[in-house]
């Protein structure tokens, strides 16, 4: 049978139909890396949606009692955290809270007093025993119901990324006043302010209660974040209040009238109090001392001080010696001004001629609107280029050898072009004749397909070595940048941790739409246009010109819509971000969003933000696919253009069927792969919003530059500090002054104490210590000289710094007190052991199973408030600091561990100067100074002595923190 032989117009339809095949082949490989990530990422995201928790917050399920009396029992209840399973934390408890009444928990930091207040709000369940509520077990209890019902200020109280007013707002999230008008939920807020004593200090602020408060609410004084929680907790009016410490960042008169407000709060609910500072639960109906998980003593506070056991030492070493003794004949230094500065009519004059002369707050203001002006720019796309690129100059090398491979990979084409029209002219012939050119042909095309695997691989290698080089270098300088910035930086709207965040894990992977593969793909279909379009117009202009008229077409529909996926992006990122804020925050924030159980209100924010993207994601996806459709039509409008064209010039004999198909090949086919350029304009889109960010940031300068060598060097220094008529006010804040002529002198060596009302400024006074901010007016010295000429990285070496909520990082215990430790230190396994003794945390270390390498966990999660500030105190000590400042240092410590690491803290202090800011006055009754500051200003200033001779201030902040039986 004689087989039936292919005729040539089968041939070259056959041939075409495989190239064209094999081209778009190619164009779905683009694709492929795309979607081998979106299903590593959604494998992820699904292994997270499907885990199913113990404690589920979801569940619809358990009871919901319309009447609660809220008597609250422990039963033989046995507890260890699932991260520590060989600590024990509680037991064998048993404890019974009656309805109505206020059970205070005392004892040494780690004892389990927050972990009951944890099992109470069914954050864990216990291992054995049971917590009860009115004789039922929490677990047969709605869980959200059961949240509901209690109201919780935590030790290191959260506030959220918004105004003081929704804040407070948010305690009413389940209850019953949840649904009242505005007007009635507002003066719901305004009296429960008043009742903590936040009110008045709400209303000095510019915006009232519309003030936003930052992240975590940095830009309040710890007292005030206290107030506004606290506030936020007794406004639904609870069944169950836990106080964890509410009252530890408060100063003694604030204390005085927020625990009053607590004490009427109590009143017709039960209340689970856990205090160090004594002097805020002598009142309660019974007291619980604890130690190592158990329950050592119980009574009120008159029968436990009768008994003069556990609770009488502690209140011992509360007690603030009151009797005014003979001053020393030979003070330590020069003999200290004893003053009060101003009288209510001084003050008043001062108000009067501080507004008569305004010209000082005028250049506050101007200069904060200076300082909150972002440093961005509108950067031209050749400008970003330019500046990544010499990011990138360090694999110049290897990125040229990639750019050099691209554009070959792309200037070749036209040989395949017209390779393929030398075959498909071989079938047109017959015989030896097509064996030979056929043959030769087809090894002309494998040396082809050799060199296109060459010079894939070497600009694929290459460019995606320097893409991921690239990447590595700019994550490593935004961070670098980010922890370059001064602190007033991170005090802006526009640079909370969840945007900052954004641009270091999305931005700088956005930025590889610059660089690497991409690059490599766009300057290969470039070179591939300008060299098909050039053997085009040598082979046949004619028919090159009618072909080219595709190609504009292409263009400006690729043009617009790379305009249109530029608008859109530029749109959705700030949505983008605000939604990545509130995930940050909400994460980061659980404890906090667990007890007021915001969880379904923290997710229809960040639903909420998601619509507006989604939304210009649906326009953009009409639009945008418009100008897409048009340019993919245009080319096979064009082939038919082509090939009707065509046809006349080769029955006219102007072109044969070899000329036709290279320039067919070239042209049409080629600019095809314009659109192969523009299936990147999402890419590029992203790639230079991403990069304006990051440049931005990395040509962001500080005002107070960690990173400028120049300055004074002072080594060693003495630790003289002179605060000289210093104005300040927070740069986000230009009309709310701090500091207002502040004045005072320490010595070297001095120990000395600031004391007065949050938000006075003493924590300011700190921050500007070490330089956080620069002042407004005024000029502070040490050894004489002014820190603002100083070399900032040489200054923070001599100083240490245990602030109000100490930071620790998810690291081992050893790793966390390295961090402490200057550059050119030596620290030995000793030198960590003998701090942690000072601080008193060496025994809890190792009694740990794993001792100083056991982790923390992140901010430290896994230790009590107390175990986090003694290592903090250890993390300031290892450096041996000439200058140590504590904020509240010793606020989170029982009375045992305050007394101890207190007398470490005093023994510290020999030889270097000492900085410490008290609402427990008992600690800093022996300094060697102590200015009480109002106003931003020191209104008194002496020894303890000293100070109770005036009975001013002072005095009256010690009669309120009195533990005596005379003010039972």
């Amino acid at each position: 049978m004689q087989e039936k032989k292919l005729s040539s117009g089968q041939v070259i339809l056959i041939l075409n139909s495989i190239v064209v095949g094999c081209l778009s082949l190619s164009n779905f490989f683009i694709y492929i890396q795309p979607v081998s990530l979106a299903a590593g990422a959604g494998s992820k995201i699904f292994e997270v949606i499907d885990r199913i928790p113990l404690i589920d917050t979801t569940s619809d399920t358990g009871d919901k009692p319309e009447n609660v009396m809220g008597q609250i029992q422990l039963k033989n209840v046995n507890f260890v955290y699932p991260t520590r399973p060989g600590v024990k934390t509680l037991d064998n408890i048993s404890l019974d809270v009656e309805p109505g009444s206020t059970v205070a928990l005392v004892g040494s930091s780690g004892s389990g007093k927050s972990t009951i207040i944890s099992l109470v709000l069914r954050f864990y369940d216990p291992l054995s025993g049971g917590v009860f509520l009115d004789g039922r077990n929490i677990k047969t209890f709605n869980l959200t119901w059961l949240r509901r019902q209690i109201g919780l200020v935590s030790q290191e109280p959260v506030l959220f990324r918004t105004t003081i007013a929704e804040n407070v707002a948010y305690g009413l999230v389940g209850s019953i006043y949840e649904n009242l008008s505005d007007n009635e939920k507002y003066e719901r807020i305004e009296n429960a302010c008043k009742m903590t004593n936040a009110h008045d200090f709400i209303m000095n602020l510019p915006d009232k209660y519309e003030t936003m408060v930052g992240e975590r609410g940095i830009l309040l004084s710890g007292g005030q974040k206290q107030r506004i929680a606290i506030a936020r907790a007794v406004i639904k009016d609870p069944k169950i209040l836990l106080l964890d410490e509410a009252t530890s960042a408060l100063d003694t008169q604030s204390e005085s009238i927020v625990q009053d407000a607590l004490d009427k709060a109590s009143e017709g609910r039960t209340t689970i109090v856990i205090a160090h500072r004594l002097s805020t639960i002598r009142n309660a109906t019974k007291i619980i001392v604890m130690s190592k998980g158990a329950i050592v003593e119980s009574g009120t506070h008159k029968e436990l001080m009768d008994k003069k056991g556990s609770y009488f030492k502690l209140v011992e070493t509360q007690q603030v010696q009151q009797t005014q003794q003979n001053l020393k004949t030979e003070p330590k230094y020069e003999v200290t001004k004893l003053y009060t500065i101003k009288n209510n009519h001084e003050h008043q004059i001062d108000q009067v001629s501080r507004a008569s002369s305004p010209s000082i707050f005028a250049k506050q203001k101007a200069d904060a609107e200076m300082g909150l002006k972002h440093n961005g720019r509108n950067y031209t796309s050749w400008e970003l280029i330019k500046k990544v690129a010499i990011i990138n100059r360090p694999e110049f090398l290897v990125l040229s050898i990639g750019i050099i491979a691209a554009t070959i990979h792309g200037g070749v084409y036209p040989l395949f072009a017209i390779i393929f029209a030398n075959v498909v002219e071989a079938f047109s012939k017959s015989g030896d004749t097509l064996r030979h050119e056929a043959t030769f042909w087809s090894f002309m095309l494998f040396l082809y397909s050799i060199l296109i695997f060459l010079v894939n691989v070497i600009q694929n290698g290459a460019l995606g070595f320097s893409n991921e080089k690239l990447t590595e270098r700019i994550r490593s300088m935004s961070f670098m940048s980010i922890l370059r910035q001064d602190i007033s930086f991170f005090d802006e709207e526009n640079h909370s941790v969840g945007t900052l965040n954004s641009q270091l894990s999305l931005d700088v992977t956005h930025i590889s739409g610059l660089t690497g593969i991409t690059l490599g793909n766009m300057l290969q279909v470039m070179a591939m246009v300008i060299s098909s379009v050039a053997v085009a117009l040598i082979f046949g202009w004619k028919l090159a010109l009618v072909c080219l008229c595709s190609v504009p077409i292409a263009v400006g529909s690729g043009t617009l819509r790379i305009k249109m996926i530029n608008d859109f992006q530029k749109k959705i990122k700030i949505a983008y971000e605000y939604s990545t804020q509130i995930a940050c925050e909400g994460a980061d924030n659980i404890r906090t969003v667990a007890a007021l159980t915001l969880e379904n209100n923290i997710c229809e924010r960040y639903h909420n933000l998601l619509d507006e993207p989604m939304h210009q994601g649906f326009k953009n996806a009409f639009f945008a696919s418009i100008p897409f459709a048009f340019a993919s039509c245009s080319g096979f409008f064009t082939n038919s253009l082509a090939f009707w064209y065509g046809s006349k010039l080769f029955i006219d004999d102007e072109y044969d069927l070899k000329q036709f198909f290279t320039v067919f090949m070239t042209i049409v086919i080629g600019t095809r792969f314009i659109s192969r350029f523009f299936a990147y304009a999402p890419d590029i889109a992203k790639a230079k919003f991403a990069s304006t960010s990051i440049i931005s940031l990395l040509d962001s300068v500080p005002k107070i530059d960690i990173w400028y060598q120049n300055g004074e060097k002072i080594q060693p220094i003495e630790g003289h500090i002179k605060f000289s008529d210093v104005h300040f006010h927070y740069p986000t804040r230009p009309s709310v002054p701090v500091l207002q002529g502040l004045n005072l002198e320490i010595k070297p060596g001095q120990y000395a104490a600031l004391v007065g009302p949050s938000g006075c400024g003493k924590s300011t006074i700190i921050s500007l210590t070490e330089r956080f901010y620069q002042v407004t007016n005024g000029t502070i010295t040490i050894d004489e000289m002014n820190i603002d000429k100083m070399n900032v990285n040489k200054l923070r070496e001599h100083i240490a710094l245990v602030s109000q909520e100490p930071s620790l990082y998810d690291m081992t215990i050893k790793e966390n007190i390295l961090l402490g430790r200057l550059p050119e230190q030596k620290i030995t396994q000793s030198d960590i052991e003998k701090v942690c003794r000072e601080a008193n945390i060496h025994e809890f270390i190792v009694g740990l199973p794993n001792g100083y390498d056991t982790h923390v966990g992140g901010k430290g999660v896994q230790l009590s408030g107390g175990q986090k500030q003694r290592i903090a105190i250890a993390r300031a000590l290892i450096r041996n600091p000439k200058i140590l400042l504590l904020d509240e240092a010793t606020s989170a410590l029982d009375s045992e561990s305050e007394k101890v690491v207190q007398k470490a803290l005093d023994a510290a202090a020999h030889g270097r100067t000492t900085l410490a800011i008290a609402h427990r006055l008992s600690t800093i009754q022996h300094a060697d100074i102590i200015f009480v500051i109002k106003d931003g200003k020191v209104h008194e200033q002496g020894t303890h002595q000293e100070l109770l001779k005036l009975q001013g201030i002072y005095n009256m902040m010690i009669q309120r923190q009195d533990l005596g039986e005379s003010n039972l």
